[in-house]
């Protein structure tokens, strides 16, 4: 088989089920552009950031991570710091991507919204969740056609993330009943950690007032091309300044796979994820343009907290990968580095 000789990046933002506590920790206070780009995002939630700082970097949080007041705006701000923080390094991407929320944080570094805008938008979503059914996610081993007899009373599919990876969303008591029929009928699942039925009926009544919040918000279209996963192609001018586009995310099922698809089959890539836990780069490792060498993934951070020297080790070898890649690509006498300053959009194979 005849290698690609370059690839183009890709930065992947994970979403929601991704966080998890002490996500990235180890960089903060040793990674200056990190650094700086979380405490951007809570400081723009004033006394509400600090106490999820607070949270963050404590030993035993007085919050727990699952609460949305907690996942939601530290999950973020990590994935918003880590792009940065991958962009700082010269990486001009050709693209982003997100999964869930992720794709606000790939929409902010897009220039699509504002960064304070898109953490008013996030925030007072996390307000308005708290009138709506507790509830939470099921992430089952099976396609999203062998699930069909599992669906109804409210819980629906909420991702599509692989072809035996497929997440369940819907209330509580529902859900627990698919939990046991689940279980009875031996399928592989497990419950991921939120306590909201996320893109499922259940929230909409945020549409309404998230799409008058939004409307009110300067949006533009995506500086860089944006693969939205509610779409699963790149986002269009005309949806990126719509707010009923953005209004409707929380109930809208998330395609990430057929989004994979569309990414990879638009050129050779390096996918790198840009955020804690891995799950995205599991998910395109197990993608045939990944497995026959076409693509290739590369995370930054550690699979689950593993203490601060995992999170800088993870990040040293990512970003030595990665330029290391660049490297191979520039001519002599470049130092891998375009007239600009920044190195060059487009990476060799591996």
């Amino acid at each position: 088989m005849t290698r690609p000789s370059h690839r183009s990046v890709v930065l992947m933002f994970p979403g929601t089920g991704a966080q998890h506590a002490r996500m990235a920790a180890g960089l903060y206070g040793h990674e200056p552009v990190f650094t700086e780009a979380v405490d951007a995002v809570l400081a723009a939630l004033g006394t509400d950031g600090e106490a999820v700082r607070a949270d963050w970097l404590a030993a035993t949080p007085a919050v727990p991570m699952d609460a949305d007041t907690r996942s939601a705006p530290l999950l973020f701000a990590v994935d918003h710091a880590m792009g940065r923080l991958v962009e700082s390094w010269g990486v001009r991407p050709a693209a982003y991507v997100g999964h869930s929320m992720g794709e606000f944080a790939a929409a902010v570094l897009a220039g699509v919204f504002r960064l304070e805008d898109a953490v008013e938008l996030l925030w007072e979503r996390v307000r308005m969740q708290r009138c709506t059914p507790a509830g939470g996610m099921l992430a089952v081993a099976a396609p999203e056609h062998e699930l069909s007899g599992y669906l109804g009373d409210g819980v629906v599919v909420g991702a599509v993330n692989a072809p035996r990876h497929t997440v369940l969303s819907g209330p509580r008591e529902p859900l627990r009943a698919v939990e046991a029929r689940l279980t009875a009928d031996g399928r592989t699942f497990r419950r991921l950690g939120s306590r909201t039925p996320y893109h499922s009926p259940a929230l909409t009544p945020l549409v309404g007032p998230t799409e008058v919040l939004v409307a009110g918000m300067p949006l533009a279209a995506p500086r860089t091309p944006l693969y939205s996963a509610y779409t699963a192609r790149p986002l269009s001018a005309a949806e990126a300044v719509s707010p009923a586009f953005w209004a409707v995310q929380p109930t809208a099922p998330v395609l990430f796979r057929p989004t994979l698809d569309r990414v990879l089959r638009d050129g050779d890539r390096v996918l790198v994820e840009a955020g804690p836990a891995q799950s995205l780069t599991v998910l395109a490792r197990g993608h045939e343009a990944v497995r026959s060498g076409r693509s290739t993934v590369v995370p930054t951070l550690p699979p689950r907290a593993l203490g601060p020297e995992a999170d800088r080790r993870a990040v040293g070898e990512a970003r030595e990968r990665v330029l290391g890649m660049v490297a191979r690509r520039a001519p002599a006498g470049s130092a891998g580095v375009a007239h600009s300053g920044r190195l060059p959009l487009d990476l060799p194979a591996s």
